[in-house]
């Protein structure tokens, strides 16, 4: 019998997950979601800005220039959320979400909870928190199971460029990382 043992399902979907965030061209945090049914992948997504327009990386972000804190104004920035590329990329594919489980690095804002509850998810997995209440609220009334998953990433997780704003000033990668969150 072998010593050697296998990473738990969730590690395991929670590292692919941190690995697709490595995509992400948004400059203030790197975030990926996958989306899984019976342990198989259907979709994943990065943040970051549509096909064929160009990325924050290379334009710089608006809502950096304008002093906008992290969670505000999301109607002015040139990204799609992780969650909602999942969503876009499965409709694309012509593959439901219907009865799916949602793998994040980041808690789902409000709007992109309201999606996945809209698609039938059954279930959210998060790594890092998001301080958005009515979030949760939402979650807990329509029966979307949601909870943190403790996590490490073992393959370094996403880091931001050394010139990216501290935590405290809305960037940083969410820690978890060499960067050590910065």
């Amino acid at each position: 019998m072998s010593t050697l043992s296998r990473l738990p399902w969730p590690q395991y979907f929670m590292e692919i997950t941190y690995l697709v965030a490595e995509r992400s061209t948004c400059t203030r945090r790197k975030v990926g979601a996958i989306a899984v049914k019976d342990k198989r992948i259907l979709a994943t997504g990065y943040n970051g800005a549509p096909s064929g327009v160009a990325h924050c990386l290379d334009v710089g972000c608006l809502r950096a220039q304008l002093g906008v804190p992290s969670g505000q104004r999301h109607e002015i920035c040139r990204g799609l959320h992780a969650e909602q590329n999942v969503i876009v990329q499965a409709a694309i594919h012509g593959i439901s979400l219907a009865g799916s489980e949602i793998y994040c690095t980041t808690q789902p804002c409000l709007i992109c909870t309201k999606m996945l509850i809209n698609c039938g998810v059954t279930a959210i997995r998060y790594a890092e928190s998001y301080p958005d209440q009515l979030a949760e609220d939402m979650l807990r009334e329509s029966g979307v199971h949601y909870e943190v998953l403790p996590f490490t990433p073992r393959t370094g997780g996403p880091c931001l460029p050394p010139d990216a704003p501290a935590p405290d000033q809305g960037g940083g990668c969410g820690g978890g990382c060499a960067c050590g969150g910065r």
